[in-house]
């Protein structure tokens, strides 16, 4: 299933199967995806957050909360959700005949748009702030 991918690409998958375990998760959800997105912190995806106006922090931050923690029980391998094979299936769509990237996640994430972190991001769009007014806003 995730033959196509770049080394960048495996490796947000691995962050995203590490947040299942982390919350005592037994399956691979859009959340997941994208916690390890915002993770990962890769150029293209950081550029894509800032052309949208979107706070990284806000949206890490809204994603933790809803990921929440599961019940604390054994099970064997972490499952992949339809939701997220629908977009994997949407990024390798994106990346043509190149390796899967990254971004190619994130924005079939956007373009899936029926899942909490596709509402999350689309919520979030405008929320952050300009440096500048970062700046101003800090003691002396």
């Amino acid at each position: 299933m995730f033959s196509r991918f770049s080394p960048a690409a495996r490796r947000v998958l691995r962050a995203a199967e590490q947040e299942c375990r982390n919350h005592n998760h037994y399956y691979l959800g859009a959340e997941h995806l994208l916690e390890a997105l915002l993770q990962e912190r890769d150029p293209a995806v950081e550029a894509a957050l800032a052309r949208d106006a979107i706070d990284p922090a806000e949206a890490h931050a809204r994603i933790r909360r809803l990921l929440g923690t599961g019940d604390d029980r054994m099970w064997e391998g972490i499952l992949v959700t339809p939701r997220v094979r629908k977009i994997v299936a949407l990024a390798e769509r994106h990346a043509g005949d190149r390796e899967v990237e990254p971004i190619d996640l994130f924005e079939a994430l956007r373009e899936e748009g029926g899942s909490r972190a596709a509402e999350i991001l689309a919520t979030a769009e405008g929320t952050a702030r300009p440096y500048a007014a970062t700046r101003a806003s800090l003691p002396g």
